[in-house]
């Protein structure tokens, strides 16, 4: 059965899309931990993220740095914190926080953002990239 990100990537289900490219997708996480919680992916369904070949692996590592720099352009945050967890879906994805202090990677700590407010943040994410 295919993962819940696959049925993104297959446009089944929609995102607020950051980025794409052959092989990546970026999105907004819709149950973030701080405004900006993005979530970055290889269109290729891996449960786990040391089993992607080395060259998948250094271009997930390539594509989150580049939507990272964007995100830090786009929200004030003091950095942006990187977790890669997998445990709530079997499919490889980098989290990408903004960060204001160390609750912010506590993933209980969750923040609200109108459909409207996701929308936006995605256009201005896109547009620093």
């Amino acid at each position: 059965m295919a993962s819940i990100f696959t049925k993104i990537v297959n446009g089944e289900i929609p995102c607020y899309k950051i980025a794409e490219d052959e092989n990546f997708l970026a999105f907004l996480d819709v149950n973030p931990n701080a405004k900006g919680h993005t979530l970055c992916i290889p269109k290729q369904e891996i449960n786990k993220i040391f089993d992607m070949e080395e060259e998948l692996y250094l271009g997930l590592m390539s594509f989150s740095r580049k939507i990272a720099k964007a995100l830090e352009k786009t929200i004030e945050c003091k950095r942006i914190g990187v977790a890669v967890v997998g445990l709530e879906v079997p499919h490889v994805h980098v989290h990408l926080i903004p960060l204001q202090d160390m609750d912010d990677m506590r993933f209980q700590r969750k923040v609200k953002l109108e459909k409207s407010e996701f929308e936006d943040l995605a256009k201005k994410i896109q547009e620093k990239i």
